[in-house]
């Protein structure tokens, strides 16, 4: 069941692509795209299903959930220049870290982190914050989170504690 929810949110993410940015389809299922995200760990712990599988089938409904966004929301929001090379760099440690732990491991490792997690939740939240708080202080918080996440994931997969 936690794995349907996971690929759920694959599928709402796929549609968001097809919507207009901002509209109130794209809110639609970015809201029920967040939802699955926040409940199907819950499912799959309730029911005793948490599976390797499973973890890291979140972890690409994560990217897919983060790319998409990024391809709809970034066109739309005119992001400055500095903001757009501390999200490529994030991703460049993101993708050092997916590397480093296939070469170590043979294998792509999920890190879980409390870290990861507050910035997921960050990130969910950013896009429903564009009208109360400025853009670029917001973006700058959810960067700060993410850099700090990205490189504990990338110490925790050094020492060997991933999830």
């Amino acid at each position: 069941m936690a794995n349907l929810i996971t690929g759920i949110r694959i599928v709402l993410s796929a549609a968001l692509l097809f919507c207009p940015a901002l509209s109130p389809v794209f809110w639609a299922l970015y809201l029920a795209a967040g939802i699955t995200d926040m409940i199907d760990g819950a499912v799959a712990r309730m029911t005793g299903t948490v599976s390797g599988f499973g973890a890291k089938l979140d972890t690409v409904a994560d990217v897919v959930f983060v790319a998409v966004c990024l391809i709809k929301l970034l066109p739309v929001l005119h992001v400055p220049v500095w903001l757009c090379v501390w999200i490529a760099v994030i991703a460049v440690i993101k993708a050092a870290n997916l590397a480093a732990g296939f070469i170590r491991r043979k294998e792509f490792l999920s890190v879980h982190s409390v870290f990861n997690k507050v910035t997921g939740g960050l990130l969910f939240v950013f896009p429903l914050t564009l009208t109360c708080i400025d853009f670029k202080y917001s973006a700058a918080v959810v960067c700060a989170v993410a850099t700090v996440a990205a490189v504990h994931e990338g110490y925790l997969m050094q020492t060997g504690r991933t999830a």
